[in-house]
């Protein structure tokens, strides 16, 4: 089987669909390895495919340590405002052949996951605080 080139990939994957920039495919690829890494230690270290959900928590997760309360500005600096964004993002990388799928995955397994707000924001705000509602997150942009 033919390697894919990852960086060349993800500029064919930009040249049709320039809505999320080359950084967050990367951030996608390492969130799935640590969301596959965090999965297989607690089933005897046996890999096997994640969800689309799985693959959101293990995003969630491994956003809040790499960036910490500046993950959502993050996001919106690489064009990534919704869970449904990720759901854009990985199947664009399926499409390519960077990333595989089964016969139950699809977009809309991304669309209703968690609010980017209580996601990235909220665990960084003071406990007086917690409770105050934000503006409204920006709509996933077709």
């Amino acid at each position: 089987m033919h390697e894919v080139n990852i960086e060349e990939a993800v500029e064919t994957i930009r040249a049709k669909d320039p809505r999320y920039q080359r950084e967050a495919y990367a951030f996608v690829r390492e969130a799935l390895d640590y969301t596959q890494k965090s999965i297989s230690k607690g089933s005897g270290g046996r890999a096997r495919h994640i969800t689309g959900q799985e693959l959101l928590s293990g995003i969630r997760d491994f956003a809040l340590a790499q960036f910490g309360p500046m993950a959502m500005t993050v996001f919106e600096e690489w064009g990534i405002h919704a869970c449904g964004d990720f759901g854009e993002i990985v199947f664009n990388m399926i499409e390519i052949g960077l990333l595989a799928k089964t016969e139950k995955d699809s977009r809309a397994d991304f669309e209703n996951g968690y609010d980017f707000r209580e996601a990235f924001r909220k665990p960084f705000l003071p406990s007086d605080k917690q409770d105050v509602p934000g503006p409204e997150p920006k709509a996933t942009r077709t």
